[in-house]
């Protein structure tokens, strides 16, 4: 008889790539999973199940009514490529750049709209207009215009489309 608690604090003293070996050996392939506590969930799961019996009949049915309504996968994931070895170059970010936006805070955006003149302050942690704060330049042009845009395009900060 499998005792599942004796089995998941030996897992729980595994390493992740440990327990993907014994996933593979438990589920029979390979898993690109790499969290160690939904790896050890999964791992004893199915040893429970395999011990003590998989799902009822009953379930079976369920679990396939469920299937048939949902939405199934056309194509396969994507394989990962592997990186070359190449130089990792350090990024330093200072706090001062927004790094949504990659605008200066203080920076003053002006725009022209149906005969006003628009004009919005970068702020470290978003953009005021009329006084009032707004988290992106979306909602900004939103308040301006009633309507969703791109705060960038309405800006002036990206042209044709989104294409640079």
């Amino acid at each position: 008889m499998l005792n599942v608690a004796k089995e998941v604090a030996a897992m729980s003293r595994m390493t992740v790539d440990q327990l993907r070996a014994k996933y593979a050996d438990v589920f029979g392939e390979p898993t690109n999973g790499r969290n160690k506590r939904w790896l050890v969930k999964r791992i004893a799961w199915r040893m429970q199940a395999n011990a003590e019996g998989d799902l009822s009949e009953r379930a079976r049915r369920r679990a396939m009514e469920l299937a048939n309504d949902a939405d199934i996968r056309m194509t396969p994931p994507r394989e990962r490529k592997s990186a070359p070895a190449a130089e990792v170059q350090p990024v330093t970010v200072t706090k001062s750049v927004a790094t949504a936006t990659n605008l200066l805070p203080g920076t003053v955006l002006k725009r022209e709209y149906k005969g006003q003149t628009i004009r919005t302050t970068v702020l470290a942690d978003g953009f005021e207009y009329l006084g009032e704060r707004y988290k992106s330049l979306s909602a900004v042009a939103k308040a301006v215009t009633g309507q969703h845009w791109n705060g960038r395009l309405f800006f002036g900060l990206r042209k044709n489309g989104g294409r640079r």
